[in-house]
């Protein structure tokens, strides 16, 4: 058994809140103590769901009385939580987070706290956490052969210069998706991102450029899960040779442990590692002065990720992984910057692609 949440519409999720407030309150008249009982997302409570290749939650619960000291703050903030949500889907509203937040800084006192707590009400009314009409800042940008729209307005992200489009908090607005694109290219950095939407890469190679600009938030990973779902495209990912970008593209597939009562919605499987892998850095000559040492940090996330479910049941990804904490080196994708500023764009992708060389 494990936590499934849904996509609730606002009525739903008014009512579930409106729901909980209701049991509690009569529980209160009945003498009974004033508690949450939240859904565990403690690591010992989280599961890898080898049919599904995602992260989930198992069924532990935690009790939150407000009568004991341990717990008493971090009910109040979820009471104090829950009655904001109830607010924004009667008045069918989006916020940011940062404006959750603000709505009482005293008593949240850090953005984490309100943050953390919007996770658990999730959990809780059994919903993902775009469902709380609470959002994230936009973070994630897109360009290339892509045509949609959003709240109605027509989005062509071939005419959107070389920005980019940023990837909207709530995907549930966008509709209409049509592309002639052959294959989604997920870059982990902005640089390179920049590089490829410059030199207009979709031009030549038809394709959906997208990034976060470093780890995966929760719009970008539910617009990659949509655009995939819907054109049935094939995703290749260019990330840094080391395991962090490698830890990137396992929260896009699988899911991050923060949020794996949501891994469900928020994952696309089959994502194809296209670069930089650790074999490229002899393939194409990484001269020694664009390589870097891994640090002990680097090599214990590269040993712990080795005994990750979803590297040992991809034995290519796993021997490149393997080859990169041997060698203790990593680089970056600016690295291929040394041959030249498009060396990525005009050699190192075309051929790639041409070769059909990801695994």
């Amino acid at each position: 058994h494990f936590t499934r949440v849904l996509d609730l519409s606002m009525e739903a999720v008014g009512n579930a809140v409106a729901g909980l407030f209701g049991r509690i309150a009569a529980g209160i008249v009945r003498g009974e103590s004033f508690a949450f009982t939240v859904p565990s997302r403690a690591a010992g409570n989280q599961k890898f769901l080898q049919e599904e290749n995602i992260i989930v939650l198992g069924e532990k619960t935690a009790v939150r009385p407000f009568t004991a000291p341990a717990t008493a703050r971090k009910t109040a903030i979820m009471t104090r939580v829950l009655g904001l949500v109830h607010e924004l889907t009667r008045k069918a509203i989006h916020v940011t987070k940062r404006d959750l937040f603000y709505t009482d800084v005293k008593l949240f006192q850090d953005q984490g706290q309100s943050d953390d707590v919007l996770n658990d009400i999730a959990c809780m009314v059994g919903c993902t956490r775009t469902s709380l009409n609470v959002v994230a800042s936009e973070k994630g940008v897109v360009i290339g052969r892509i045509q949609f729209n959003e709240a109605g307005d027509p989005i062509d992200c071939t005419r959107m210069g070389i920005g980019g489009k940023a990837i909207p908090p709530y995907t549930e607005r966008i509709t209409d998706i049509v592309s002639d694109a052959a294959f989604i290219l997920l870059v982990e950095k902005d640089a390179a991102f920049m590089r490829l939407a410059e030199d207009r890469f979709y031009n030549r190679y038809p394709c959906i450029i997208l990034t976060a600009k470093g780890q995966p938030d929760v719009a970008t990973r539910l617009f990659l899960r949509k655009i995939r779902d819907t054109l049935k495209l094939p995703v290749l990912g260019l990330v840094d040779s080391d395991p962090y970008g490698l830890k990137i593209l396992s929260v896009y597939m699988s899911g991050s442990k923060n949020m794996s009562y949501d891994s469900a919605n928020l994952t696309t499987s089959e994502i194809k590692w296209l670069g930089v892998r650790p074999s490229d850095l002899d393939r194409y000559n990484i001269p020694a002065q664009c390589r870097l040492p891994m640090t002990e940090s680097d090599i214990k996330t590269g040993k712990e990720m080795l005994e990750e479910e979803f590297i040992k049941k991809n034995p290519l990804w796993l021997a490149e992984l393997e080859m990169m904490v041997k060698r203790k080196e990593k680089a970056e994708i600016q690295a291929l910057s040394n041959f030249g500023f498009q060396f990525l764009s005009e050699v190192y992708l075309p051929q790639k692609i041409r070769d059909g060389d990801w695994i």
